[in-house]
């Protein structure tokens, strides 16, 4: 099993030495938009107890972090119009893990519109930030 580094891209965000367009934050978890989006409105949450994945975190960090999920996902799925919505979560590098400090992946989904590789290019920051305004916007409604 992989040993948690803290000098992974995540505890970096989560220590504020590398900004991020962050949609949501509780005393648990912080999620914030994907840079490199496979679709648009690709958004991460990611825990703030550090583990490497799912198979090594605490029950109650799993519990926490899945009911951030769905809130997340559902305001994602109404803020940006998408038809559904794919949840991912990766553990080791032979599964696609890049990144070792748990995190899920909601990536809104639009019929007829295939997903981008995930890390091929950098969205434009804009439509970045206006995505993660609609997704705040739709957090503080009732959803």
């Amino acid at each position: 099993m992989i040993e948690y580094q803290t000098d992974n891209i995540f505890a970096k965000i989560l220590r504020g030495e590398i900004p991020c367009e962050k949609v949501f934050e509780d005393n648990n978890s912080i999620a914030f938009m994907d840079i490199m989006p496979q679709s648009n409105g690709h958004l991460l949450v990611v825990p703030k107890s550090p583990s490497v994945g799912l198979l090594d975190a605490d029950s109650t960090i799993l519990g926490n972090l899945f009911t951030t999920v769905q809130k997340l996902a559902r305001a994602a799925k109404q803020a940006l119009d998408a038809d559904g919505v794919t949840i991912m979560q990766f553990n080791g590098s032979a599964a696609g893990q890049t990144v070792f400090h748990l995190h899920v992946h909601i990536i809104p989904r639009y019929e007829g519109v295939s997903l981008h590789h995930h890390g091929a290019a950098p969205a434009d920051p804009e439509v970045i930030k206006s995505n993660a305004a609609k997704i705040r916007a739709a957090l503080s409604s009732k959803i």
